[in-house]
């Protein structure tokens, strides 16, 4: 049996846990361990810190029927950043079509099947392999962490898929990575804008950053950034709101893309897939994952989502893999 890899559990290694796969994924199965309780708890801060440092090691971390409110969990998606080092421009993203609500406000996202940022972007009759993306990267300082919690669910089906940016980097041959690290793509969202014309949504701005403004939804990024948090080099393109890469000609970038996009989507062993029960609670590193959901239900399904602001995406030449840091060969 292979060990998983290092986990920095911290004071929360107390609390019931297992690792979902080797490489991605956390997950805290009892509905004793509630977040509202954490967030209480007299060394909260430290709690948190150390929930931010796993969900930045392990990708994306699960929690099994909590009770948190609204206002806990952007109370939270606040702390997480501000605990692992966000920069004091950074807060918490108004998604550009979602529309504030009283009960909600405008930094929470409502994920429902029905319409809006949950299918914006689905075509029927294509690959599910097309929806694979990161939180927001079209924006100029794109998402450090995502809460989504579940409420409402079809009897079978809409599970949510995560892959590991960190070991999809580590899998790229010495040379072709040695290659993509310094070229940099560009990610766009023009379609949100083509919804928003469409349903009338005015795009909303700011956008948890004074950097992300306008309707223009384009920013360029490092094709591999380095974590600020584990100090670990990640792959960061996604099929959906990547769309070339700049250093490269045309059919060069087209090539070399849609290689890196099979690369995440075709390699099952560096994904995880979590099956929804009501009032569970995901929380996503966006640096360092991308997921899907799985459109195979009719039935409502929707959840709210926050999520933060993180950084400006950079890449340090002098970082390391994860698997180089963790002393592990790739098979």
């Amino acid at each position: 049996m292979v060990a998983a890899p290092f986990s920095p559990l911290g004071s929360l290694a107390d609390f019931p846990h297992r690792d979902e796969t080797l490489h991605i994924g956390t997950r805290f199965p009892s509905p004793t361990t509630q977040l509202s309780a954490l967030l209480a708890a007299p060394n909260a801060r430290e709690l948190v810190t150390d929930l931010a440092t796993l969900v930045s090691h392990r990708g994306v971390v699960f929690f099994a029927d909590q009770d948190i409110t609204i206002a806990q969990q952007t109370r939270l998606a606040e702390l997480l950043g501000a605990c692992s080092g966000r920069p004091s421009s950074s807060g918490l993203h108004r998604h550009p079509i979602s529309e504030e609500t009283s009960e909600l406000g405008a930094e929470v996202s409502v994920i429902d099947s029905k319409g809006g940022i949950a299918r914006a972007d689905l075509v029927q009759h294509t690959r599910a392999s097309r929806l694979w993306h990161a939180d927001i990267t079209f924006e100029r300082v794109p998402s450090d962490y995502a809460l989504l919690k579940m409420h409402t669910l079809p009897p079978v089906g809409g599970d949510t898929l995560w892959a590991s940016g960190y070991e999809a980097y580590d899998r790229l041959s010495p040379p072709f990575a040695r290659f993509l690290e310094g070229l940099t793509a560009v990610h766009n969202a023009d379609f949100f804008v083509e919804h928003a014309q469409r349903t009338g949504i005015p795009i909303q701005d700011p956008r948890g950053s004074p950097e992300n403004t306008g309707s223009e939804l384009t920013a360029v990024h490092p094709v591999i950034r380095t974590h600020p948090v584990t100090g670990f080099k990640t792959l960061f393109v996604n099929r959906t709101f990547t769309k070339r890469i700049v250093e490269l000609s045309p059919d060069e970038s087209d090539t070399v893309l849609e290689y890196l996009f099979r690369h995440v989507a075709e390699n099952h062993d560096l994904q995880v897939r979590y099956r929804w029960r009501a009032n569970d609670l995901a929380i996503w590193d966006n640096r360092c994952t991308f997921h899907t959901a799985t459109n195979d239900y009719e039935a409502h399904r929707q959840g709210n989502r926050v999520v933060g602001i993180g950084e400006k995406p950079y890449f340090d030449a002098a970082s390391k893999s994860r698997r180089e840091v963790l002393g592990v060969s790739v098979p």
